[in-house]
C-alpha cells in the first residue's frame, strides 16, 4: 500500500494538531516502517561526530519546531521491512548507524528496529526529538535526546520523565537560538542535574544565537557540557542526504 501521497498531503495542514500531523503513520502495516531516506555520511553531531556513518531518517513528525532543518522528512516514505533495512545498512559496511526523522519514536516498530541493529552487532544512535517517551528503546543504544528549548515553540512538549530514563552512555541536546534559550537551558541542566548523567551538547541555532557567542557563554559560565556546532552544515551546507 503506497503512503506517499498520503502523506503528501499534510504539507497544507502544519497548523494542525500534532495528532493530525502524523495520523497517516496509523496506516503502517505491522512489521514495517515508513522510511524517509536512508544514506552514509560523516556524523555530525554528538560525541561521535566526523565518524562514517550510516543514517535511517524516518518519515513523519509531530512538532513543528521554528529551528527546524529537517522538515523534508515531515512527508513522503517509503515502506521497508526491518530485514530490508538492515540489508541496506549492512550495504554501507560502516559500524555506525543513527535512527532519526522526523520523530522515530511515533512509529510502533521502531524499538524493534533498534534492537534488531544491535543484535547486528552495530554501535546504535537514536535522535528523538524529546517529544515521545524513550521507555521502549533498548538499553544498548545511545540515545541522543533534544530538550526543546523556547525558542523552538515545541517545549510544552517535552517529555521530562526521558531524563530519567537516562544512561551514561546517552547524550543530552539544548538548541540555543537565544538569551532566554540559553538560561531556560541553564537551568534545566542545573535542576536536573543532567551533565552527572550523561554528556550534554550545547548547539547553536542557525540562523539565531551566533556560534562563536553561545561558545563564549559556555566556557565563560564554566558550564559542563559540550559546544558543537553541525558538522554536515559546516562541510555542504543546508542540503539532504549528508
Amino acid at each position: 500500500m503506497p503512503l506517499s501521497m498520503p502523506f503528501r498531503t499534510l504539507k497544507l495542514a502544519d497548523d494542525a494538531s500534532p495528532a493530525v500531523r502524523v495520523a497517516p503513520l496509523k496506516n503502517v502495516p505491522a512489521g514495517q516502517l515508513l522510511i524517509h531516506e536512508i544514506y552514509a555520511s560523516v556524523q555530525g553531531e554528538s560525541t561521535f561526530q566526523g565518524r562514517p556513518c550510516a543514517f535511517i531518517r524516518t518519515s513523519g513528525c509531530h512538532l513543528r519546531c521554528s529551528y527546524c532543518d529537517t522538515a523534508h522528512a515531515f512527508y513522503d516514505g517509503a515502506l521497508k521491512t526491518i530485514p530490508d533495512i538492515l540489508a541496506a545498512v549492512k550495504a554501507f559496511g560502516l559500524p555506525l548507524v543513527e535512527v532519526t526523522g522526523g520523530e522515530p519514536l511515533l512509529q510502533p516498530e521502531t524499538p524493534a528496529l533498534l534492537t534488531a541493529l544491535c543484535d547486528a552487532g552495530l554501535t546504535v544512535l537514536l535522535e528523538t526529538s524529546g517529544g515521545v517517551s524513550t521507555k521502549d528503546v533498548d538499553a544498548r543504544v545511545h540515545t541522543i535526546l533534544d530538550v526543546k528549548t523556547p525558542s523552538s515553540g515545541e517545549d510544552a512538549r517535552n517529555v521530562w520523565k526521558n531524563l530519567e530514563r537516562l544512561r551514561a552512555h546517552d547524550e543530552v541536546k539544548f538548541v540555543v537560538g537565544d538569551e532566554e534559550d540559553y538560561r531556560w537551558s541553564v537551568e534545566v541542566l542545573n535542576n536536573h542535574a543532567i551533565h552527572q548523567r550523561c554528556v550534554v551538547l550545547f548547539s547553536p541555532v542557525t540562523p539565531g544565537m551566533p556560534a562563536a557567542e553561545l561558545a563564549e557563554r559556555v566556557w565563560k559560565d564554566r558550564l559542563p557540557v559540550r559546544f558543537q556546532v553541525q558538522l554536515h552544515k559546516v562541510l555542504w551546507g543546508e542540503k539532504k542526504g549528508v
